[in-house]
């Protein structure tokens, strides 16, 4: 995976889910606000969800469900023939399940998975398509970035919300990889952006609860801490203002410089990933022994050696 610069055109065309509420309803006024550049916002309906936004030949305003690809392509193939390509997509839509892992109704745990996680790939799949021939193709400048919004939530994980977290993790791994696939040449780029708690609104109407399951009902038990937590106004006064988010992940995506592939955003998501940082690094050195004793001599090489032939 080369680590190359990218310039954001000055006309850039934004594609971002879960226009909403929350982070995308914060990146679509923010994006609104540039003259120059163009935004195709989604929302499940529109004619509610984004009435925020004001009318506009720079604005397309369209209903997507993130688990239809037939809504998926037809959004990407409106944007397309209103604004000719795209440079930034954002995934963006999502929501919790939140509750005892052990009641979860199956129904709800796959939809969270196809909402979060399989919506997140298809549509990464349209856009590396697009950035990689269409944009080219059509005038502008090959190339273009793919934001996948996870959370700290997609490198650390907490009681109560286990399938929440297997999607979000599985969307870190899924973009790590394709960053990896793809040519320089094409200039295609993706970002992993990994806030923590921000004042959304997500806690009460961006989760489905569980019902909960009377051997986890004692105040002490993990989940239930979690919750008390969740739910004190004082505990999450201090959470950031989705307004600095979008403006973090407008700056990372048009810096002028190298895309880090991942980006905590609040000192609660990066203190927790610095911190599990350190404690991996110590669990891995107390398990140096055992892990080499169940290995071959050479293995370690030939593995660098491999990943070292990548871009």
């Amino acid at each position: 995976m080369a680590e190359q610069i990218y310039q954001l055109p000055t006309d850039a065309v934004w594609f971002i889910t879960g226009c909403s509420s929350g982070i995308g309803k914060a990146l679509a006024q923010h994006i609104a606000s540039k003259p120059a550049h163009r935004l195709v916002a989604t929302a499940r309906t529109p004619s509610t969800g984004l009435a925020f936004l004001p009318d506009s030949p720079n604005t397309l305003k369209l209903a997507l469900d993130v688990t239809s690809r037939a809504s998926l392509d037809a959004a990407v193939a409106a944007a397309l023939e209103r604004f000719g390509r795209l440079d930034v997509v954002v995934n963006n839509a999502g929501y919790a399940l939140v509750g005892d892992t052990e009641n979860a109704a199956d129904a709800d745990a796959r939809r969270v998975l196809d909402t979060n996680f399989w919506g997140t790939v298809d549509l990464t799949k349209h856009a590396m398509r697009v950035l990689r021939e269409d944009n080219g193709a059509n005038g502008g400048q090959q190339g273009g970035v793919v934001v996948n919004v996870t959370s700290l939530g997609g490198r650390a994980a907490f009681p109560g919300n286990a399938f929440y977290h297997a999607a979000k993790f599985a969307v870190e791994g899924f973009t790590e990889s394709v960053a990896k696939e793809v040519r320089p040449e094409w200039n295609v780029h993706f970002c992993l952006i990994e806030p923590g708690g921000v004042q959304t609104g997500f806690v009460k109407s961006g989760q489905k609860t569980i019902a909960p399951h009377p051997a986890y009902a004692a105040p002490d038990t993990p989940a239930r801490v979690l919750d008390s937590y969740r739910e004190n106004p004082e505990a999450t006064k201090n959470w950031a203002d989705p307004d600095v988010i979008a403006a973090a992940i407008y700056g990372v995506v048009g810096s002028g410089r190298v895309i880090p592939l991942r980006v905590p955003l609040g000192p609660d998501s990066w203190g927790v990933l610095k911190n599990a940082n350190i404690k991996d690094g110590e669990n891995l050195d107390s398990l140096k022994e055992l892990a080499i004793s169940a290995g071959k001599p050479g293995q370690l090489e030939s593995v660098q050696e491999a990943l070292s032939l990548q871009f």
